[in-house]
């Protein structure tokens, strides 16, 4: 059950991490939607390490 957790907060930080890329990847990206995506991606890789310990 916990792996299943885990490797669904897993697949939701590669979701965000890819619309990251992409929102960098524009010529002008928008600020406060870099801002937030890594706002989220840093808050799931908080959740996956609590899962790990």
């Amino acid at each position: 059950m916990a792996n299943a957790h885990r490797e669904q907060l897993a697949n939701r930080h590669a979701r965000i991490d890819a619309n990251l890329a992409a929102e960098l990847k524009r010529p002008v990206p928008d600020s406060v939607v870099v801002r937030r995506l890594k706002a989220k991606k840093l808050k799931l890789k908080d959740e996956i390490s609590a899962q790990l310990h």
